[in-house]
């Protein structure tokens, strides 16, 4: 089977942390076979080696904007310069901390951290510092007064920044025009704290039907995993779509088993349901 897990919220919990759990059922299934890839709205930038090392074979990042399998780059899709530049204008116009999310590094505003720090519970050090440790390549400073070679121009697949009351996403989403999608996602799982600047007609289950004809699969191979409306078009792709438990129910709707909550072994648990990290019975 091809397993296809979203990072954030599925396969590690929403302080970035690895469940032990999760782990060990993502190792035991590639030892059984399986091929395993990363499903995320993440960047290539941000699947960090800990993640490759657990047997990834690829990646569907961007929310579908880039497919890589077995090394080999299948798809990469990037906003046009022009509305980056134009959202990038608008973001610091309206001084919204925000990072643009790239190939090849993830750019920040200089005040991104301690805002995104305080969207948690606990002391301002402990907080700040789990989100530095979770965005070790974050680079700030790159954004206000860039030349025109800067790298970001031409390297984004999406921006996210940080929500407040004022801000009205609906003149961004005029501002920035056709082509150009606004939404929001939530870092937390409380609701939504960040909104995203994105490309219009990308989504997830588009890019698993390209990973899926390059290796000769069909939907009936693939089980994808989600905890996001983000992954509705993943889990439609799939013969088999699970949905976490602290999924919204919208997602729920479209899956084929609802497992626990990400912080209650979820994945592992979906895993143990599906046969996934016994011997893998041969087939075609």
């Amino acid at each position: 089977m091809i397993l296809l897990l979203d990072i954030d919220g599925t396969l590690v919990d929403h302080t970035t942390h690895l469940p032990p759990s999760a782990e060990a059922a993502v190792r035991a299934a590639v030892a059984a076979g399986h091929r395993l890839y990363a499903c995320t709205g993440r960047a290539r930038a941000e699947v960090y080696p800990e993640l490759w090392d657990l047997g990834l074979h690829g990646m569907i990042g961007g929310n579908g904007s880039y497919v890589e399998s077995d090394g080999a780059v299948l798809l990469h899709q990037v906003l046009d310069p022009d509305a980056v530049c134009a959202a990038v204008d608008w973001l610091l116009g309206k001084g919204l901390p925000f990072y643009i999310e790239c190939n090849a590094g993830l750019y920040g505003t200089d005040d991104l951290l301690p805002v995104v720090a305080a969207l948690y519970d606990g002391p301002r050090e402990e907080t700040l510092a789990m989100v530095t440790a979770a965005m070790p390549d974050l680079i700030l400073g790159a954004i206000e007064g860039a030349g025109p070679d800067a790298p970001w121009r031409s390297d984004t697949n999406k921006i996210s920044f940080v929500l407040r009351d004022d801000v009205d996403l609906d003149a961004l989403a005029a501002e920035l025009g056709a082509g150009v999608q606004v939404d929001t996602w939530s870092l937390t799982g409380s609701g939504p704290e960040f909104g995203e600047v994105g490309q219009v007609g990308v989504h997830k289950g588009h890019a698993v039907r390209l990973l899926a004809e390059h290796l000769g699969a069909t939907a009936s191979d693939l089980v994808g995993f989600g905890d996001a409306r983000s992954d509705i078009e993943l889990l439609r792709a799939c013969g088999t779509g699970v949905a976490m438990g602290q999924a919204p129910d919208e997602l729920k709707a479209v899956a084929t088993f609802v497992t626990r909550p990400v912080d209650e072994d979820g994945l592992a648990h979906a895993f143990d349901h599906l046969g996934l990290t016994g011997p893998l019975t041969p087939s075609r």
